[in-house]
């Protein structure tokens, strides 16, 4: 009875968990760039009941016996895959196709990755500079903060596909100014440590950041203009898998209220 107290238990909490997975992801279904995170479960340690062993009259029997001693989180994994792309009136909107990460530097002088396009320009001492809505500077394919001095109309400045930043010439023809939005990749994405804000920072477990720039072995990223890149929950799986999760909370506290009635009796049988 003991042991089914406890294996109940363990799947109350594993399920609690999981429904506080899915209750971020639907909180963040409006999120630029959010990226639904699933639960992955593991079962516990087995008792042995018995082991393989004979029966009374020699033959082999096909297995022993043994007990689950509940369930645990091994992992929250994220779904990295693509969000829709969503239309916007900023000119400082910018969604990435591909697998690439902005790259900005924290307040702590560290440098964070986000799918967060969501930038604009803000005067800094020398001009003006790329900033996300946190005011953390944009950086480069060098990995330096992107600033443009005070001649140039940020309402004019347009970039293209491949991160180049361009003004318009005398002709009002686009013309490169020779800085490029920074793109970066993982070899794991999903060992990054999730910071908030959308932001997210290297692990031993993610591996260095791959700059897109100059790793010709990379699949390239697109960046688009005038887009934001919506966050991949969907909210109908999302329902379903809530539904589910609490029938098997349900189960589960049924387990521990049917086992203690099962001890009561026991209980009662002295009497």
């Amino acid at each position: 009875m003991l042991r089914s107290l406890w294996t109940g238990a363990t799947g109350m909490r594993a399920q609690q968990t999981n429904l506080d997975t899915i209750a971020n992801n639907l909180a963040n279904v409006n999120t630029t760039g959010y990226k639904t995170q699933t639960n992955e479960f593991r079962s516990l340690l087995y008792q042995t009941i018995q082991t393989e062993t004979t029966s009374a009259n020699g033959a082999n029997k096909p297995g022993g016996a043994q007990v689950g001693l509940g369930v645990r989180n091994a992992a929250i994994t994220t779904n990295f895959t693509q969000g829709s792309l969503l239309a916007s009136e900023s000119d400082t909107a910018f969604a990435i196709s591909g697998k690439g990460f902005f790259a900005v530097q924290g307040a702590d002088g560290n440098t964070y990755y986000t799918r967060n396009g969501t930038f604009q320009w803000s005067l800094a001492n020398t001009g003006n500079m790329l900033s996300d809505s946190e005011g953390n500077p944009v950086l480069d394919t060098n990995g330096k903060a992107i600033i443009l001095g005070p001649e140039y109309v940020t309402s004019q400045i347009t970039v293209t596909e491949s991160g180049e930043i361009c003004y318009p010439d005398e002709n009002n023809n686009p013309k490169p100014l020779g800085i490029n939005i920074g793109l970066w990749q993982f070899s794991n994405p999903n060992g990054m440590k999730k910071e908030g804000e959308g932001l997210y920072s290297q692990t031993a477990a993610s591996g260095e950041p791959l700059n897109e720039a100059t790793n010709n072995a990379l699949e390239k990223s697109n960046i688009i203009q005038g887009y934001l890149e919506g966050s991949n929950v969907a909210i109908v799986d999302e329902m379903v898998n809530m539904i589910t999760t609490q029938r098997a909370y349900e189960f589960n506290s049924k387990i521990i209220t049917t086992s203690d009635t099962m001890l009561e009796e026991a209980n009662n049988l002295r009497r």
